[in-house]
């Protein structure tokens, strides 16, 4: 999907968003990281960011960032990088959920993916953003 600008509106519209967020909560372990990877491409598209995040996709995500398998870790993370960026709303959002700190977290604990896409994550969301800058000092 994510190399397919029409696929990703048409899984959009198809109502694809909120199967791949319950995923995230009440999949198996692989099935959430395959989620995780779904939303991640679906986000490279502007109003996808607007729709996995007015699905309720975000906390899951975040959760992730702890919950997950090592693979689903990465994938939440590269997830949260995409969602963050270019979106002034989500990169509130994503700090009001709680999702600093499992950044943090991932920087000394993730694999190697996971700690670079958690920096990726970490840098879009203390762009353009005075309260998430501070936040993100404060936490790490």
């Amino acid at each position: 999907s994510a190399n397919n600008a029409d696929n990703m509106v048409a899984i959009a519209k198809g109502g694809g968003l909120k199967p791949l967020v319950a995923l995230l909560t009440s999949g198996t372990p692989v099935g959430k990281e395959n989620a995780a990877a779904a939303l991640w491409g679906l986000s490279a598209n502007a109003d996808n960011k607007v729709g996995i995040a007015k699905q309720g996709g975000l906390k899951p995500l975040i959760a992730l960032l702890t919950s997950g398998t090592p693979v689903g870790k990465e994938r939440a993370a590269g997830a949260l990088l995409s969602l963050s960026a270019n979106n002034a709303d989500n990169k509130v959002a994503i700090a009001k959920e709680g999702g600093l700190k499992p950044l943090i977290a991932l920087l000394t604990s993730g694999t190697p993916v996971a700690k670079e896409n958690a920096a990726g994550a970490l840098w879009n969301l203390s762009g353009n953003n005075a309260d998430n800058k501070v936040a993100i000092a404060k936490e790490g």
